[in-house]
């Protein structure tokens, strides 16, 4: 298959984008589109839709948003940005009806791109009132199983989608892939460099340290041969989930992974506003220390006022179109785009 990336386009060439080479992998697309929503819908789910353009992007400090102006008719304008994910609007949804919602949602992250990142890319996301993490991991789990082939030929590997899938705490792929007690380290860089046998570099933090070694010894030993839930993170990781009752040291979260790439994150939501909006202060001041020309935004108070009404709730953010690079057998998120560019 032609590689759209590097070859340029021939002025006489009828399909510059290979659209027509790579139709069996957007075929496919569609079927596993539509089988993950009569999925859902076969769940009770409502699918919703949420504006594209919202004053609050998100609060994920690395994540850089496209920004835009709207303009009233009254020549008023509004500083808009394209949101990295629609989180925020969804969860004023289950606040105010108590419904299970899902959505296939257009997102965009400026400045990314590789195999498996695209600026503008499909974002399945679904929250489920009433469910725990682990039933979480139960639906997701059985939503791969749906859709996808029960063993699938990728990067190598076999995997296998109709087992068990692995489920692994931090703490417990830390001390098996690097060899570390994670969390009496958190918060102290030196001594997770200690416990793991590397050096600190320059100005490295620990939770710098803690990707580094997430990336480079933890994530290339999971997800290989089964799909790999990496669950109950370090508390500082919490972002919008909640603290574990039984070990405040963790957060109720989990990353999916699976033939090298993470396809998701799912969160058991947190419903403290006061203590969501502390993290949301600390991850603006961040942002503003690591990246002081972007721009700014209003943090957003609609989703801090609807956050005490939303019941005990799981969530989860998937790659749709990775989740079609493992049906497809493709190692390319350009090959499932039906345009790039």
């Amino acid at each position: 298959m032609s590689d759209s990336a590097t070859v340029q386009p021939d002025p006489g060439m009828k399909d510059p984008d290979h659209i027509l080479d790579r139709l069996p992998f957007l075929l496919r697309r569609n079927l596993v589109l539509r089988g993950a929503r009569a999925f859902l819908e076969a769940r009770g789910c409502v699918e919703v839709e949420t504006p594209y353009a919202v004053p609050t992007p998100g609060e994920e400090v690395h994540l850089q948003p496209f920004h835009t102006v709207r303009e009233a008719p009254d020549g008023v304008q509004q500083n808009l940005f394209l949101h990295t994910s629609p989180e925020f609007a969804m969860k004023r949804i289950v606040a105010a009806t108590g419904l299970p919602v899902f959505q296939f949602a257009r997102v965009w992250r400026n400045g990314e791109g590789s195999n498996l990142h695209a600026p503008e890319f499909t974002m399945l996301e679904w929250y489920q009132p009433n469910m725990t993490l682990e039933g979480m991991m139960d639906e997701t789990e059985a939503l791969l199983q749906a859709v996808l082939p029960p063993i699938l030929h990728h990067s190598g590997h076999n995997l296998n989608i109709s087992g068990p899938f692995e489920r692994l705490t931090m703490q417990e792929a830390f001390h098996r892939h690097a060899g570390v007690d994670l969390l009496p380290t958190e918060g102290n860089a030196q001594a997770l460099a200690n416990a793991a046998g590397c050096t600190l570099r320059e100005g490295e933090t620990w939770e710098d340290l803690f990707f580094r070694l997430l990336m480079e010894r933890i994530e290339p030993a999971i997800g290989r041969t089964r799909p790999t839930f990496l669950t109950h993170w370090p508390a500082s990781q919490a972002a919008l989930a909640r603290k574990s009752p039984q070990d405040p040291r963790v957060a109720l979260r989990f990353e999916l992974y699976a033939a090298g790439m993470e396809l998701a994150n799912a969160f058991e939501e947190l419903t403290d506003a006061t203590e969501q909006r502390s993290r949301f202060e600390a991850d603006r001041h961040q942002r503003k220390t690591l990246y002081p020309n972007r721009a700014d935004w209003p943090m957003d108070e609609k989703l801090l006022s609807a956050l005490p009404h939303m019941p005990i709730c799981a969530g989860i953010a998937l790659g749709f179109d990775r989740l079609v690079m493992l049906a497809c057998g493709t190692t390319r998120i350009q090959n499932v785009l039906w345009i790039n560019g």
